[in-house]
Parts: structure tokens; C-alpha cells; sequence
């Protein structure tokens, strides 16, 4: 595949993805594939002071109008769909899987169009004779989106559509591992903003850099909003940073996902859902199913057919038809990998698979444990297509070892019992922000509001009311009426 004939196509100059100290590699061999420019502090300054001069413009634009531009960002993605699919080879992502991270950016721009026509708010009884109150939404600010490498055009799509027909303007920091899907995703958002007319400059911008552009774009008071998703470590830094200066911040960390699979699961549909939830990706979701817990009457009919798929599994170069499992990103992960397993190993776990498959970039075979108990490394996120397999037999057990671990974001429960699925389901079930029966914890729909509870962050992306992250609410009172009583029956009269 030849990148700078896809780039061309993308509108991307061949200076801004050939001329700078940041080199990119593809982990499907570990080729380099780029050399991208890290801006300066001052350079990133300026972009953040002219993303504040474009927010004081475009607050003032009717929402629908602001839409439009959307509109017509999502329109440049439907023409560029396969070239900007292709780029996932900058991550690893086989192509289906790329297609489908841009069909995505797609159907959030689809959402946020019509979204621009339905920023309600309330009308509120008054208890005070001739006065009128209601809540109120207006333009937030400008907003700050600091991504990861697994999904590296995607999360930025929740994000910018939503935050652009809300009235704010952007500043993305992509991963330093996926800078070149970011270039592509700003020179068809710069086509969309050509079309549309009189968008101020600085609406959407992008910075590329390290731990130092984000620290700089977490730090400076003109960014209202923080959105980052990456590793809880990370989120850890960020948060405190944020509200240090009480800015917001939306974050989406971690995910230790767990599945039930209870004793009237249907097997066959079990196993297709965990081998994707699990081995998709490399296992680099943050939704990526980690924990398995098997209740003791299936266990000896599900794992053997589970571990015979993971055996079938295709693994090797994402682009070539038929793969599907591509590489680890790089060295690092591959190391994180083989650790977890020797602390398995070590806990008494039986391993199958896990091994490295050729000497060019670090595909692995996706790897089962099983184990007697849940503790020790499985109570440990690892990025990787590892998953943990454990016996239960009593339902409440299985929740409790569920919800035992730190983080809060995926879960699931494979039953055809409504009574279980109810339970799972219930305030007294699983705890985390997204919980599922009958599919893997794996992959959702734009829809409905994504993210999780406890070290997870907290934040929500993508449908339901997540704009209102985007938004500052304001309660207004009018008084119509010659009178001025006050509120609770309090007498000041002068």
C-alpha cells in the first residue's frame, strides 16, 4: 500500500507527513511510514489562542448552522472512507476494522446534525407570581481531545462532532503513535470548512507532540474542557491537573472487562462473541474482554470449543484478506504481554497460545488462561489479547468477582435465563457504565452514551445527553410582572 498516494488522496501535503523528528512506523512490519513535526510550546500557544479567537466567533451561530459544517464533515468522510480505512495500518487495525472505525466517525456526524436542532432545555413552574424560569445551554468553550493509538480518528469524531454544533472550538492531540490518521482527519475536516464558507480559523485544529503538548494543553486556562482517553495512569495525571484550575474534564481510561457466560448460554453464539470481544484488535480495546468466568456446569463444553477457535484464528497482516488479528503496537506491549503471562504462570495458570508469530512486527497467537482464582495479575488491565478463564457456580459470586477489580467500563452476562439477565442487569448487578446480555463487552453503537464508573473516569462520549458535557447550563428568571416577591416568602422591603 503506498501512503503518500493515500495521503494525496486525502488532501494531506507531503511536507507535514515526511519532514519532521517524530518518525511513525506501521506495526505490521515496523517499517517507518512517516516523519512528522512536534510543535513547540509556542507553537501550540498560538494554536490555542487562535482556537479561543474562533470560539468567540462561533458561539454566535445559530446551532443548525453550526451542524451544517458537520453536515459536511461527515459527507468528506463517506467520500474518503476507504483511503482513511486503509490508514489504520498505522495502528495495526485489520481493514475491516479500519472501515469500521470510519463508518463510525460517520454515523456521530449523522447524530450531531441533528443534534444542532435539539439543544433543549427546561421550562420551570415558578413559585413566585409573574415570573418565568428556565434552564439554558450555551457554548462551553474551547475543548482540548487528547486521544489514544487503538482508536485513533474515532474518539476524536465523538468528541469534535458533538463539541462543534455545541458552539466550541477544538484542540486535538492524537497519539505520537497515530499522528498520520490525525493529519488525514484535519485536511478532510479543512475541505469540510472550505465548503461550508465562513468558519472561523482555528475551529478544529491539531497539535502533534508528546507528554509535554499535553501537559501544556491540559494546563492553559483557555481550554473549558479536557477530554482524554487512554490508560487510568494517565487519566490520573490529567484529572488533578484539570481541576487544579477548575477546568472540566471528561476521561476515559481503563477497562479490566468481564463476561458470565451462565449455564443456559447459547455456545455457539458464546464463543463467536468472546473470540471477537477478546482476540479483536490485538486485544486493544479498551473494551476488549479480559475476564471470563465460566459457571462449572459448562465449563468442560465451552473452553475446549473456545480454545479451538482461538487456534483457527487468522493472525497476520491486518490489510491482507481474511486476517483476523493484527499486530501488538510495538515492542512494549509485547513485553507487557509476556509479563503478564509469566505472573500467571506463576499464579498456577494453564496457558494456551500466547506465543510470538514471526520475527516482523509482534504478532501474537491470542492466549487463554485458565485459573483457579481471581487474583493476582488477572485483577491487572494488560493490553493485549490475554483472557482470563475461571469456574463459578453461584451467579452472585460471578458479579462480586466482576465488580471486584478497579475499573468500571464493559461488561457482559451470555444466558437465556431472564431472571439472570434481569439480576445482571439490576442496581445490585454489574457495576460498570456499559452492560450487555447475549454480545461481548466489545464495540458500540453511537447511539448510546460510552464510558464507565470507578478508575474507568467517569466521563460519557457519543449519544444519549453526552453534549451537555460540551455545554455550560444556566438557570434563568424572568419577571414580568410590576411586583418583586422573593423567592422561599422572604420579606426585604425598603
Amino acid at each position: 500500500m503506498n501512503i503518500s498516494d493515500i495521503m494525496t488522496r486525502l488532501g494531506v501535503n507531503e511536507t507535514a507527513y515526511t519532514k519532521g523528528d517524530l518518525i511513525v512506523e506501521t506495526p505490521i512490519d515496523g517499517s517507518e511510514i512517516g516523519r512528522v513535526a512536534i510543535g513547540d510550546a509556542a507553537a501550540i500557544d498560538a494554536k490555542l489562542a487562535a482556537a479561543q479567537e474562533a470560539f468567540l466567533q462561533w458561539r454566535a451561530v445559530p446551532a443548525p448552522r453550526r451542524g451544517e459544517l458537520v453536515r459536511l464533515l461527515g459527507e468528506e468522510l463517506r467520500a474518503h472512507k476507504d483511503d482513511l480505512g486503509r490508514l489504520a495500518m498505522e495502528c495495526g487495525k485489520t481493514l475491516s476494522e479500519g472501515l469500521g472505525e470510519v463508518q463510525e466517525m460517520i454515523d456521530i456526524c449523522d447524530f450531531a446534525v441533528g443534534l444542532s436542532r435539539q439543544l433543549y432545555g427546561l421550562t420551570i413552574a415558578s413559585e413566585r407570581p409573574g415570573h418565568h424560569m428556565r434552564e439554558t445551554w450555551h457554548p462551553l468553550g474551547v475543548v482540548g481531545i487528547i486521544s489514544a493509538f487503538n482508536f485513533p480518528v474515532a474518539v476524536w469524531s465523538w468528541n469534535a462532532a458533538l463539541a462543534l454544533v455545541c458552539g466550541n472550538s477544538c484542540v486535538w492531540k492524537p497519539s505520537e503513535k497515530t499522528p498520520l490518521t490525525a493529519l488525514a482527519v484535519q485536511a478532510l475536516y479543512d475541505r469540510a470548512a472550505a465548503k461550508f464558507g465562513d468558519a472561523p480559523d482555528g475551529l478544529s485544529q491539531i497539535m502533534i507532540g508528546a507528554r509535554e503538548a499535553g501537559e501544556q494543553l491540559v494546563d492553559d486556562a483557555r481550554v473549558a474542557l479536557i477530554s482524554a482517553t487512554g490508560s487510568t495512569r494517565m487519566g490520573a495525571a490529567v484529572g488533578p491537573r484539570a481541576a487544579s484550575r477548575f477546568a472540566r474534564s471528561l476521561l476515559e481510561l481503563g477497562g479490566n472487562n468481564a463476561a458470565i457466560a451462565a449455564p443456559s448460554a447459547d455456545l455457539e453464539l458464546s464463543v463467536r462473541a468472546i473470540c471477537f470481544s477478546a482476540a479483536g484488535t490485538a486485544g486493544q480495546r479498551c473494551t476488549s474482554l479480559r475476564r471470563l468466568f465460566v459457571h462449572e456446569d459448562i465449563y468442560d463444553s465451552l473452553v475446549p470449543r473456545l480454545k479451538k477457535a482461538y487456534a483457527s484464528l487468522p493472525v497476520g497482516d491486518p490489510l491482507e484478506a481474511g486476517s483476523l488479528v493484527g499486530p501488538l503496537i510495538d515492542h512494549a506491549a509485547f513485553d507487557c504481554m509476556h509479563y503478564a503471562l509469566d505472573r500467571a504462570r506463576a499464579q498456577g495458570g494453564t496457558i494456551t497460545g500466547g506465543e510470538r508469530i514471526g520475527d516482523k512486527g509482534y504478532y501474537v497467537r491470542p492466549a487463554i488462561v485458565e485459573l483457579a482464582a481471581h487474583e493476582g495479575i488477572v485483577c491487572e488491565e494488560t493490553f493485549a489479547p490475554i483472557l482470563y478463564v475461571m469456574r463459578y457456580g453461584d451467579l452472585d459470586d460471578a458479579i462480586a468477582m466482576q465488580n471486584s477489580v478497579v475499573q468500571g467500563l464493559s461488561s457482559c452476562i451470555f444466558t437465556r435465563d431472564l431472571l439472570e439477565a434481569e439480576r445482571f442487569l439490576s442496581a445490585t448487578g454489574s457495576d460498570c457504565g456499559i452492560a450487555n446480555v447475549n454480545i461481548g463487552p466489545s464495540g458500540a453503537e453511537i447511539g448510546g452514551a460510552f464510558g464507565g464508573e470507578k478508575e474507568t473516569g467517569g466521563g460519557r462520549e457519543s449519544g444519549s445527553d453526552a453534549w451537555k458535557a460540551y455545554m455550560r447550563r444556566q438557570t434563568q428568571t424572568v419577571n414580568y410582572s410590576p411586583d418583586l416577591p422573593l423567592a422561599q416568602g422572604v420579606k426585604f422591603d425598603v
